[in-house]
């Protein structure tokens, strides 16, 4: 088989064509995920209202936490909790998750869920899995070769990266930095 920018670009692009539609969707949802988070929408809520106790900082503990869970017949285990600014979130294992106003005592218990197929390929986007983090690594350098072999397919006219392409790509490169510079 011939070396040619043209063919290793094509095949390259072929063997990895379904992780870059996967991690291109999962990337735009993760940018979004104030609005819509896939990993855990939310199937089902409950509404709760927690006796606090007079001591405030009994609150904070995982006695209470299981207590008052116990009560609303929740048949999950606790797993953490979190205080931010009279804001009480307590993590349930099977993906259950209680908000509570610590002023009012007023709660709900959401049931989450992924959403079939966009939930999976973000957590492909997120996991530390090591066999993962090494595929991932191997994905990386793939697009570096599309992208280099991209750099050269066109070798004759005015479209050449030399003549055209190399003022895009310095452009692409400048752009990210701009942003960071002035967003970070």
């Amino acid at each position: 088989m011939k070396w040619e920018n043209r063919t290793v670009h094509r095949d390259v692009a072929y063997f990895y064509i379904g992780l870059i539609i996967a991690f291109s969707f999962s990337g735009i949802i993760l940018n979004h995920r104030q609005d819509w988070y896939p990993m855990d929408y939310t199937y089902e809520t409950k509404e709760v209202q927690l006796e606090l106790p007079s001591d405030k900082n009994a609150i904070d503990s995982e006695k209470f936490i299981k207590e008052i869970s116990s009560s609303w017949n929740l048949d999950v285990e606790y797993d953490s909790h979190r205080i931010r600014d009279n804001e009480l979130r307590v993590y349930y294992d099977d993906n259950i998750v209680l908000d509570a106003d610590l002023t009012t005592g007023k709660g709900i218990v959401e049931y989450k869920r992924k959403t079939p197929i966009l939930g999976q390929t973000m957590f492909l986007h997120k996991t530390t899995n090591k066999f993962w983090i090494w595929y991932s690594d191997v994905f990386g350098i793939g697009m570096l070769v599309i992208a280099f072999t991209g750099m050269f397919i066109i070798t004759k006219g005015k479209n050449t990266f030399k003549r055209r392409g190399w003022k895009l790509a310095l452009i692409g490169l400048i752009f990210p930095v701009i942003i960071l510079i002035l967003f970070s």
